[in-house]
């Protein structure tokens, strides 16, 4: 072996010709420690040494290697461990995630007792054969008594113009629509409008803004309107979807101007401009009223001298002014509806601070097609409600398809005279046997509701009577109807009961249910 310590013999060179990964830099290493390995050194040299220097030997060549060779394209990049994999599951050491502010306040219970009656009743929904004990629902103002006339027009035009009509083929539906609505949808609506509310106002379709329902639309104004923490007066009883509409997305307040029984719960300036002032002198900045004319829920209608009165207020205030119109084609009674936009016609007051709400859920029955308007005289209100409705278009068929549906005039003729003449029917009917059941109601006008005064029922005299009332009839009657607490009424022991979710027929099972809830009452006390 000594010989192999004398490199300069060229009996060596095919040697290392023949291992070519074992480079030159590694025999100068190497070739010193054979006298180590050979037990010169005795027992410990001979071992751990030998060991120690052929570990740091492979980390040097290995360092080496790593530092000349670039990274294979194939290769996949490793993640570095954490260091104990312990600390991931053991449970409670990592926080709840988290959520927006919005989101968190949002997904709490509602407590408000007309959501709360709705949900009752999607657990328990009445059918006069799946499920006769069920409740029956009237606490939602939905308009079923004309469900036959829309479904009979349907069957008649939607098959043959799905086939290849023009408003509802391929090429109309398919394709990207403006997020405003179609003109041609804006035109037919404002047609519409003007046959609605008695001819006596035209409506500009350059003027109206089409968004999925009136519950977009007045978020909409509210987003343009007001800013986070300002607020709107509206005048109570108020339908109670306000709340969700104005305060959830954009952030504004609803400050009440009460109204009593003795007014029949008309508006009443003097009670709005001390709401107005009282709201100053918290701070709190008003920008705009909020009203349902007709009214939702008493089913009164403004008079022409009070909107005129209002339009002086909003001048004077320096306010807006959002009027939601959805029940001005559901009339019955000898009052003659008139809109904000007639008076704004016969008056010289600066009309960009005037905003008329409409949709087609009430009026024509089709609460599920989605279909809103507003209606403006501000330029800018206009501009940012076209680029708001991006969140809230209607889809083309259904633009297309109401399209179609208006345009028709006959039966949008036959259809209003019509819907007009049940719902007058029902409500006499209802309220003259709510009357022999001794419970009065509010003299209304328009609208799919009764406002009915229950108060001698409750005990005690409160909101808590109201409130125990109110599950009696769901409990005893199974009936949901919506207290008026939801609907922030002053008073204890009104309701509001929708009569046009069900028909004539079934007109005398309801009342009969009313009456086990009175009777209960009247022996309890």
């Amino acid at each position: 072996m000594t010989h192999a310590r004398k490199p300069t013999k060229p009996n060596h060179q095919p040697h290392q010709a023949h291992n070519p990964s074992f480079s030159t830099t590694g025999m100068k290493l190497i070739v010193p420690l054979q006298g180590v390995v050979q037990g010169r050194g005795g027992l410990l040299l001979g071992t751990l040494v030998p060991c120690a220097l052929f570990y740091f030997l492979q980390l040097y060549l290995k360092r080496r290697r790593s530092n000349s060779s670039p990274p294979s394209p194939s290769s996949e990049p490793t993640l570095p461990r954490t260091s104990s994999r312990s600390n991931l599951s053991t449970r409670g050491s990592i926080s709840r995630v988290r959520l927006s502010k919005l989101a968190t306040q949002i997904s709490r219970p509602d407590h408000s007792l007309y959501y709360v009656g709705l949900e009752r009743v999607s657990r328990d929904p009445y059918h006069v054969l799946h499920n006769p004990n069920g409740i029956i629902q009237l606490g939602l103002s939905d308009n079923t008594l004309c469900f036959d006339l829309i479904g009979e027009w349907v069957a008649r035009n939607l098959e043959g113009t799905m086939g290849g009509g023009v408003d509802l083929g391929i090429n109309g539906i398919a394709p990207y629509q403006t997020f405003d609505g179609v003109m041609e949808l804006k035109m037919a609506l404002s047609d519409f409008m003007h046959q609605v509310m008695g001819e006596s106002v035209k409506f500009d379709p350059y003027n109206m803004v089409l968004t999925a329902g009136a519950t977009p639309a007045i978020e909409i104004l509210s987003f343009c309107l007001a800013d986070h923490g300002n607020a709107f007066l509206v005048p109570t009883p108020y339908y109670p979807g306000f709340d969700r509409d104005v305060r959830w997305r954009p952030g504004v307040d609803l400050i009440p101007v009460h109204c009593r029984s003795t007014d029949n719960f008309n508006l009443n300036i003097t009670a709005l401009d001390q709401a107005f002032s009282q709201a100053r002198k918290r701070g709190v900045k008003i920008r705009g009223i909020l009203i349902s004319n007709p009214s939702n829920p008493v089913g009164n209608i403004l008079t022409q001298d009070m909107l005129y009165s209002l339009l002086d207020f909003a001048e004077d205030k320096n306010i807006h002014i959002i009027v939601d119109e959805v029940f001005a084609g559901s009339t019955y009674g000898r009052e003659k509806f008139v809109s904000l936009a007639e008076v704004l016609l016969d008056s010289d007051i600066d009309k960009s601070r005037f905003h008329i709400v409409y949709g087609l859920s009430k009026d024509l029955s089709l609460a599920g097609f989605r279909v809103g308007v507003i209606c403006s005289f501000n330029e800018s209100v206009l501009a940012a409600a076209k680029k708001l409705t991006r969140f809230s278009t209607i889809s083309a068929p259904t633009q297309r398809l109401v399209t179609s549906m208006l345009s028709d005039k006959r039966f949008i003729r036959d259809y209003l005279e019509i819907n007009r003449t049940r719902i007058r029917q029902l409500h006499a009917v209802f309220v003259d046997c709510l009357s022999k059941l001794g419970i009065k109601c509010a003299k209304s006008s328009a609208g799919m509701f009764c406002w009915a005064d229950m108060s001698g029922l409750i005990r005690p005299y409160s909101e808590k009577g109201e409130i125990e009332l109110w599950e009696k009839f769901l409990s005893i009657a199974k009936i949901n109807i919506t207290p008026g607490s939801a609907c922030h009424c002053i008073e204890p022991g009104w309701f509001r009961i929708c009569f046009t979710t069900i028909t004539l027929e079934e007109a005398p099972l309801v009342i009969e249910r009313i009456r086990r809830v009175v009777e209960s009452c009247n022996s309890s006390s």
